[in-house]
This record gives C-alpha cells, sequence and structure tokens, in this order.
C-alpha cells in the first residue's frame, strides 16, 4: 500500500489499512468527476462509472452522488455525503418520519431510504456489469453516505448517522454482522442524529477515541469518560468538538495514526 495506491485489492476481510482505504474513497465522493477518474486509475481501478439523481424543483429528496470503481479483483461504491451547500443534502437529513423497511422488515428514515431508492437501481446495474470475474465488493461512504452505504449491503461506514428501528437493525446485523463496520470519531455529532429511541444503529462499532486511537468496541463508562476528555480539547468552545470531530479528514487522520 503506498500514499498513492492505498487499496490492496486481494483484501476480503477487515482490517485497519481497508478501513483507511474505504475512508479515502468515502472523501473521493465529494470530488468532481474528473478527480474522481484520475484518482481510482492511480489506484489500480480501470473502470468507474458515476451516479447522481440530479436535483429539480420542487426541491425533491432523492438528490444522492456516488461512484463505483471496479477493477480485475475488487468492486467499490463510494455515496457522497451531506454538503452544507446544497439544501436538498440537508432535507433528505432532516425528513426524518420512518417508513416500512425493506424486505418488510421494521422501519428505516424516511429520506436516507428515498435517496437510496432514486439511486440503487443504477448503482445495482453498474455493480452487475462491473463484476465479471468474482470481485470483491464494497460500499462506504461519509455522513449521509454512510446512511445510504449502510442500506445498501455490508460496508465501511463513517460519521454515520441512525438510519433505522432496532427491527430493521437486528435483521442487518444477523445477515451482515460481520461484514459491515461503523467507525465513529469520538464525538461526531452526526452518530447522535436522529435522536433515539425512533432510530438506532447497527452494531459492528469502530471507534476512534480522543487520541485518535481505535477500539473494536467501547464499554459505556470507559466511552463517557473519553467523550469528556475530547469534550475539555478546546476549553474555550467544548461543545464545538461535535462539530470538529465530523468532517472525513478528521476520520483519515485518526486512522492513519492507526496504521502501525
Amino acid at each position: 500500500m503506498t500514499a498513492t495506491t492505498p487499496f490492496d485489492h486481494d483484501t476480503r476481510a477487515y482490517s485497519v489499512p481497508h478501513a483507511y482505504a474505504l475512508a479515502h474513497a468515502s472523501a473521493l465522493a465529494y470530488q468532481e468527476e474528473p478527480v474522481i477518474e484520475e484518482t481510482t486509475a492511480n489506484w489500480g481501478f480501470d473502470r468507474v462509472r458515476h451516479h447522481e439523481t440530479r436535483f429539480t424543483p420542487p426541491f425533491p429528496l432523492q438528490d444522492t452522488q456516488a461512484f463505483t470503481a471496479a477493477g480485475d479483483r475488487m468492486i467499490v461504491t463510494a455515496f457522497r455525503g451531506t454538503e452544507p451547500a446544497r439544501i436538498q443534502d440537508w432535507l433528505t437529513d432532516a425528513t426524518t418520519p420512518p417508513r416500512p423497511g425493506y424486505d418488510g422488515r421494521g422501519y428505516v428514515h424516511y429520506g436516507f431510504g428515498e435517496a437510496l431508492d432514486s439511486i440503487w437501481p443504477d448503482v445495482r446495474d453498474t455493480v452487475a456489469a462491473f463484476r465479471d470475474n468474482g470481485q470483491s465488493l464494497w460500499f462506504t461512504g461519509h455522513s449521509l453516505g454512510g446512511a445510504l452505504a449502510m442500506l445498501a449491503d455490508g460496508v465501511y461506514t463513517y460519521g454515520q448517522p441512525r438510519t433505522c428501528d432496532r427491527l430493521l437493525a437486528d435483521a442487518f446485523d444477523q445477515g451482515f454482522g460481520d461484514r459491515a463496520f461503523r467507525c465513529v470519531n469520538n464525538n461526531d455529532i452526526v452518530p447522535q442524529l436522529p435522536p433515539e429511541p425512533a432510530y438506532t444503529h447497527v452494531r459492528a462499532l469502530r471507534y476512534l477515541d480522543s487520541e485518535g486511537r481505535l477500539h473494536d468496541s467501547m464499554p459505556l463508562l470507559p466511552n463517557l469518560a473519553d467523550r469528556a476528555r475530547g469534550l475539555t480539547a478546546d476549553a474555550l468552545a467544548p461543545a464545538s468538538d461535535a462539530l470538529r470531530d465530523h468532517p472525513v479528514q478528521r476520520y483519515l487522520e485518526a486512522l492513519e495514526k492507526n496504521l502501525t
């Protein structure tokens, strides 16, 4: 693995280097198409397709972007997260009533479900066309993109909000519990939204503590103590830690510390 080629295309299981590589893909999803194409080529992917449901009045909820990159041994789909300058993304985040979940199980956040449905047929067809050599398949995303990735399949997500009720989360854990990894950076505010008990998280937490160390699990009391340490990092503005911990760059910086 190098700085220009973060992917080990033979990876088939969880690893910190793979989490770091997919965090790079999540960050890349925010870039323009030419940048995505050049970067994925440098990473060893010879095919890329962009997915977008375009914004048209009057303020639809299905404005969603992603890309799928494929090589001979690996396929990655990365969903773009929330962009503050794009009001339609914020509408997707804010539309919180539940709707029936997938396969008739539980309930899912309405805005996230509608956003995924708007783009999923194109993603599904692209993966089917690209998967011509038994490649491993990975979904990833940061923030809102993490929510969309989690609803799609086994995945790595970063700063993902809650997406569904407990019934659907339990079904996901049973089906994909060993293939889904939800990375949360200390006090990141987004994983704390929308509020419980209406929405909850799936399991498979990977927690980055206030010093950037990665934990496979974090018991309640140590977690509360560590989050308190994070809040005191800036004595003049402790509440801002919840926002400082969310950008995808903070996840990349923390994961990079764990590569050795």
